[in-house]
């Protein structure tokens, strides 16, 4: 059977890395275990990576916890080229999540954003609450 392809918001992301015990975690946690491929473009990680190095975290996990992780997704991470196209998002910062979910060819897109999950399905793609 094909592992299935899956977007986590930075939403999600960020959630799983501060709050062990969270929803958010047990979604990554549960992708890890049934060997599901992280789906990244440049631009989606590159957000997650400026949000959650922000000092604003470090009371809940050390920069260095913090660096670790996205070194852990960082390798295990398929990555997505995409072109910065206007997919219709009321919020225009969520179409890069929804371009790379569409190029990567994602089984889902998994969000807190109601921007996002107002969407679903997008082009067949569900989006799903964290």
């Amino acid at each position: 059977m094909k592992a299935e392809r899956l977007v986590l918001d930075t939403n999600v992301l960020i959630s799983a890395a501060l709050s062990p015990g969270g929803s958010p975690r047990a979604v990554v946690d549960a992708a890890r275990a049934e060997n599901r491929i992280l789906l990244f473009s440049h631009e989606t990680f590159g957000e997650l990576r400026s949000r959650l190095l922000n000092s604003k975290f470090d009371a809940y996990v050390g920069w260095e916890g913090r660096a670790l992780y996205l070194a852990q997704l960082e390798a295990v991470s398929e990555w997505v080229s995409i072109a910065g196209a206007k997919l219709g998002c009321r919020d225009p910062d969520d179409d890069k999540v929804l371009e790379t979910a569409l190029l990567g060819e994602a089984g889902c897109l998994v969000t807190g954003d109601r921007h996002l999950l107002e969407m679903s399905p997008f082009h067949g793609i569900p989006i799903m609450n964290r």
